[in-house]
């Protein structure tokens, strides 16, 4: 068990939505130990989600980490004199860089080969088996440090520290500030089972214009797919695609009052700003809401239980726009 904790090192360097859901392993540590300093390792694109969080001291990219290649990561790793690593998306690589820097305490679960080489707390974890949540799931890897309860899901969302970024002009000049905005974010670049672009038309055709503002989001690439499938022609809808970095997106979302969308980064981003965040899943195992869902103060999973399939394009896709509309209209 870690007898120091001045300097604890956090490693997620995958998707946006799953360091979202690791942000609250920053505030639960920072509870228990309120001085200690602490150091994200990230990808470089999800450094602007990081930077919104209360409770991270630095933000360290892998792309910084490694440009002077493995022995440049292992003497930088060296100089943070970091007391703990823990290793909560597991990469050997990094495994071994922590190992050679002279960490003391490496935490890492007892699933992956490489941990039980370099790392000298593995944790018995089995993500794809559990009926945990995944922020659940980050906890369990805090267990030398003395976390041994599971926290619920609100529990968590208190301790996330996550602000939304203010609107700067660019994003200002996007909304109507008469009516209440919704943000529909129809594709997730292959990071979830999307939910349509057929049902996101039916969506948007479903909105009542005189009440609230569509506003649809995604990468440049993912607006060239959407703008031949969506009515982006209708006066209520602003197509936001491509035109926005993730500071902005975040901003944006931020100032809205729902956002809509499968289990991607903005969902999440959404239920940790505090807005109506409504998930589309498949009720199907390791993808379930159970497993994903965003957690935050107005946060809902919406999932189809009439249909008898495994496949889970077509269970999401047996969501009913009408049940999305629902919780749109109970804003107004």
């Amino acid at each position: 068990m870690p007898d120091r904790s001045e300097h604890i090192i956090l490693s997620r360097t995958d998707s946006i939505g799953d360091v979202m859901l690791s942000l609250p392993m920053a505030g639960l540590l920072k509870r228990r130990f309120p001085n200690a300093y602490i150091t994200f390792l990230c990808r470089e694109y999800t450094v602007p989600v990081l930077e919104r969080c209360m409770h991270i001291d630095n933000v360290l990219t892998l792309e910084d980490l490694t440009v002077n290649g493995d022995r440049g990561a292992v003497e930088a790793l060296r100089q943070l004199h970091a007391d703990a690593f823990v290793h909560v998306f597991p990469v050997g690589r990094i495994a071994l860089w922590a190992d050679r820097a002279g960490i003391p305490h490496r935490i890492g679960t007892n699933r992956r080969i490489w941990n039980w080489f370099h790392c000298n707390h593995r944790i018995p974890l089995s993500r794809r088996k559990s009926d945990l949540h995944e922020a659940q799931l980050n906890i369990k890897l805090l267990v030398p440090f003395g976390f041994t309860a599971t926290p619920s899901l609100t529990e968590l969302h208190q301790h996330s520290g996550f602000t939304a970024e203010v609107p700067d002009a660019h994003v200002r000049s996007l909304l109507d500030p008469g009516r209440k905005k919704v943000v529909l974010h129809p594709l997730s670049s292959g990071s979830a089972v999307e939910w349509g672009l057929d049902r996101f038309a039916e969506l948007i055709h479903l909105i009542d214009p005189a009440h609230f503002q569509v506003i649809v989001t995604g990468t440049a690439l993912e607006a060239e797919r959407y703008r031949e499938h969506l009515p982006l022609h209708l006066p209520h809808v602003t197509d936001a695609g491509g035109k926005l970095d993730l500071h902005q997106l975040i901003g944006l979302i931020g100032a809205s009052d729902a956002l809509v969308a499968a289990s991607t980064g903005p969902l999440h981003i959404a239920a940790a700003c505090g807005i109506r965040a409504i998930g589309l899943y498949a009720n199907i195992r390791p993808i379930h809401p159970g497993r994903w869902a965003p957690i935050g103060k107005d946060a809902h999973s919406l999932v189809d239980d009439h249909l008898d399939a495994d496949d889970p394009q077509q269970l999401i896709h047996a969501i009913k726009p009408g049940k999305v509309l629902n919780l749109i209209e109970a804003l107004h």
